[in-house]
């Protein structure tokens, strides 16, 4: 089911002067307190979500309103989830009836500002990844006392049909209870609607109710409209139970195969043929079984895919793969989908065992050789669909392991003949790689995310590309009265899907244009002929109450910026430039924040305040997922830096201590894990000594496992009750065994993984040999921590599950970059200093600049304690 998300979540958090003797107060507050007098005199009392679908393209406006009844300024902070494939296209705050509103910009323009926001220690940035398909917007503003607030965010978004339907998906989620709460769903489709319902997670007979749902003919229309009696969890609760997911789908009429609707010189065409026979699919299922599969991972894909053979048809062929450093398949060659053959082949799923390191590019290059065989002997039908699905939950790091290498190996393998499905499992994937991989070859890539649901998310996927119907559709259109075409030539197509084609109609007299759909079905070569026949003015305009402004144009932009931005995943230098300047072009147009524009907030004066310039940028995923850009790490004099992305900024302070002492960074006495690092300086140069002090040593402790871990600049040494073994930095090497991975990849780095959710990597820093002061040093970063228990401590492992402070007061220095500000962190506060630590997770020369709030004095005030409470006598101290 395709899901338009709006996860909608309002945070009011109200801010006093730091020198009064009030407490900060957030929404954990509001939830306690009665609406009836409103938390510190701030009263949210209207939440309006409206949404117009017009033809599966989905206008949706929020809008928020607040007052500050108090006889002081207050700050007021609006948070907002929205799908990632959406387009933000307006946001506006309006004040005592001033309306400030939201300015798209390039992205490079915006740059600066967004530099100078950073700079005087604002959170500059607006969006951010939030969930599995979901950004957050974030803005606050201080409002003066009895003054009004009004928040409105406008973002679109097309839905896609999915397994027969379309989903609108909304995280109701207020926090508080609101006076006027309101969902309003607006469906109109031409073709007429075929059926339309509404449901939410959170449903009491009390709310029942409130949920109203019709449809007739073209429209459809759903509301939702509890009274704040009935949001109250319980009666004379002062909290509410909405909390949870509100759910609109609905389908459309299909008396034929297409429907192609023209509006102001724009088309859009939707092909959705029903019905039609299956074509067969010859699928080859590449499957990683590394050691970093280890535990629920592996059990999870074994479920999935035994699910999937359960839904296999008997026309199908398939044939697996598995490959850790090396690739297994299960047989020589392709089997038909036969009883027999696959209760052979659950018997071998059940069976699968992790073990090695990983190798991707054997086993793809096999998959394919497989298919080429299959075809050229003619033991798959000659009208079938070839697939390959690839799962792994890693990087290579055995026989190929240069991306651009993979990549070009499986491009020229597969010729275009057969589909590449690409499915990342878990954090640590090289996302950008897969999805290039995936869409050079007529295929997509999807991130599964390591979560209770994960066969399920795995099956899911199958489900959407079980039933293919159709292979090699063209779209045809008169070239000359038809230009500007988004893509319409497609690979497959699957039943409960749908084609969306849209472009520009140029001749302004047409009354009508031909259009031909050709297609291999599953039995013979198929072909589709409409007349379409142009709306006049009249007709159109009898259709403008239905329909928001130019819709087709609209979507039309949406669909081609969205083909362009893909288009230059996999474009060669010269051409992306080509691709990227029409797209930077079209959404600038159209006003649609995109990676490549950014939204300019400007937030009204302040008495004795600059004006402040916020920037809305679109997410984009990057090579790790986005709340694994490492949770926190140390590199450098030593810098410990820690992220915390529940407020989207980071906290950094310094140790200072002498070499050879050994500090504490991560303990968990529950797990039996700890890291400890030892201290080494620079070289004594003409007798006087630099008080720079780097980690130069570091023990990883796993009781459980009984594995010691000794990592220096020359050396990895590992030690069990059986053995010791020793790896030098001077090569790539990798080893996996119950549940315990390592990879060394040559003078770079080394991650260690314990199971899951505990993923280290440590760098190597080397200077150049002879320096006359630097010696070689260490990083240590943390990739993953979610496994560690609620008592886990140390320098690092103390904000494993977060860090709750408010920052205040931000002012000027003697350096225009460096303001201060005051920190309120575990009920004291601290003079903090907006500054810049590097992370060379990605770049281990240069680093990445990352702004931060430093804590002065070793941490003091923010760490539990002093930084000499983290001394230990050995560097493989453990407490027990």
């Amino acid at each position: 089911m395709a899901r338009l998300l709006l996860v909608l979540t309002l945070l009011f958090y109200v801010l006093f002067p730091i020198n009064s003797d009030f407490v900060i107060e957030g929404i954990r507050n509001i939830q306690k307190r009665s609406t009836k007098k409103p938390v510190n005199d701030i009263e949210v009392y209207s939440l309006i979500i409206n949404s117009q679908v017009t033809s599966r393209f989905a206008h949706n406006v929020i809008t928020s309103r607040a007052v500050n009844r108090a006889n002081v300024s207050k700050e007021v902070i609006f948070n907002v989830d929205l799908p990632k494939t959406a387009f933000i296209t307006n946001f506006s705050m309006i004040i005592d009836g001033v309306t400030y509103p939201g300015e798209i910009k390039e992205k490079e323009v915006a740059k600066k500002q967004y530099e100078k926001a950073v700079s005087r220690g604002q959170t500059a940035g607006l969006v951010r990844a939030s969930g599995r398909k979901t950004e957050k917007f974030t803005v606050s503003v201080n409002v003066a006392s009895e003054s009004k607030v009004t928040f409105e965010l406008v973002y679109e978004e097309m839905l896609k049909r999915n397994l027969g339907k379309y989903e609108m998906f909304i995280k109701v989620q207020p926090k508080t209870l609101i006076r006027e709460y309101k969902i309003e769903v607006d469906v109109h489709e031409p073709q007429g609607i075929s059926f339309l319902d509404a449901k939410a997670t959170f449903l009491t007979n009390d709310l029942l109710p409130t949920i109203h749902k019709s449809f007739s003919g073209e429209k459809g229309h759903v509301s939702f409209k509890p009274t704040i009696d009935q949001q109250r969890s319980c009666p004379n609760c002062d909290t509410t139970l909405l909390d949870g997911d509100f759910t609109v789908t609905y389908d459309v009429n299909r008396e034929t195969p297409g429907n192609i609707q023209v509006v102001n010189g724009y088309f859009v065409h939707f092909f959705a043929p029903p019905k039609l026979s299956g074509v067969p699919k010859n699928v080859v299922y590449v499957i990683d079984r590394s050691g970093s599969m280890w535990g629920r991972k592996l059990q999870q894909t074994k479920e999935a895919l035994l699910r999937i053979l359960n839904d296999t048809s008997e026309h199908d062929h398939f044939n697996f793969i598995l490959f850790d450093n090396k690739f297994a398949p299960w047989k020589e060659s392709l089997v038909k989908a036969t009883p027999e053959n696959l209760e052979e082949a659950r018997e071998f799923v059940k069976a699968i065992t992790y073990r090695g390191w990983t190798n991707i590019n054997d086993p793809l290059l096999k998959a394919i050789e497989l298919l080429n065989i299959a075809h050229e002997s003619k033991t798959v039908p000659e009208r079938s669909v070839s697939i390959i699905v690839l799962l792994t939950d890693g990087q290579a790091n055995d026989g190929e392991t240069n991306p651009s290498r993979m990549q070009e190996n499986a491009k020229r393998a597969i010729q275009g003949r057969y589909s590449l499905y690409s499915l990342g499992f878990g954090e640590g994937v090289d996302y950008p790689f897969l999805e290039k991989l995936a869409l050079e070859n007529s295929g997509i890539a999807r991130r599964i995310y390591e979560d209770s649901d994960a066969d399920l998310q795995l099956q899911g996927f199958y489900n959407e590309i079980a039933n293919p119907t159709l292979i090699d559709i063209e779209m045809q259109y008169p070239e000359n009265v038809i230009a500007d075409l988004t893509k319409n030539n497609f690979k497959h197509y699957f039943e409960g899907s749908e084609i969306v084609v849209a472009g520009r109609v140029t001749d302004n007299d047409l009354n009508s244009f031909i259009v031909d759909v050709k297609a291999e079905g599953a039995e013979k070569p198929l072909k589709y002929t409409e007349n379409i026949q142009i709306q006049t003015e009249d007709d159109a305009s009898k259709q403008q109450k239905y329909i928001f402004g130019d819709f087709t144009e609209r979507l039309w932009a949406y669909l081609t910026i969205q083909q362009l931005l893909e288009k230059r995943i996999y474009a060669d230098p010269s051409e992306k430039a080509n691709l990227t300047a029409k797209a930077l072009e079209l959404s600038l147009k159209f006003k649609f924040v995109t990676p490549l524009t950014s939204m300019v907030v400007t937030k009204p004066e302040e008495k004795d305040k600059e004006e402040e310039t916020l920037i809305a940028d679109k997410f984009a995923e990057s090579k790790i997922a986005p709340h694994q850009s490492p949770f926190s790490y140390m590199d450098s004099d030593p810098h410990f830096v820690i992220n915390v992305p529940q407020k989207n900024d980071t906290l950094c302070f310094n140790i200072q201590e002498e070499p050879g002492v050994i500090l504490n960074l991560i303990e968990d006495k529950e797990l039996g894990i700890a890291v400890n690092g030892e201290l080494i300086g620079n070289k004594k140069v003409d007798d006087v000594i630099s008080n720079e002090t780097y980690f130069g040593r570091f023990g990883i402790i796993h009781r459980e496992m009984k594995i010691r871990i000794e990592v220096t600049t020359e050396k990895i040494t590992i030690l069990n009750h059986k053995d010791r073994k020793t790896f030098s930095w001077q090569k790539t090497k990798s080893i996996s065994k119950e549940g315990f991975n390592l990879v060394v990849n040559k003078r770079s780095d080394v991650t260690f993984s314990f199971g899951e959710g505990a993923t280290f990597v440590i760098i190597l820093h080397e200077v150049w040999k002879g320096h006359p002061l630097h010696r070689d040093f260490l990083g240590f970063y943390t990739l993953d921590d979610h496994t560690f228990s609620e008592g886990v401590h140390g320098l690092l492992g103390q904000f494993f599950h977060g860090i709750s402070y408010e920052i205040s007061n931000v002012h000027q220095t003697d350096n225009p970059d460096k303001p201060d500000a005051t920190m309120k962190v575990k009920n004291k506060l601290l003079t903090v200093t907006r500054g810049v630590q590097r992370n060379y997770q990605t770049d281990h020369k240069n680093g990445m600049k990352i702004p931060c709030w430093f804590v002065h004095f070793n941490g003091k005030g923010l760490i539990d304690g002093t930084h000499t409470d983290y001394i230990v006598p050995d560097i493989f101290s453990i407490a027990y």
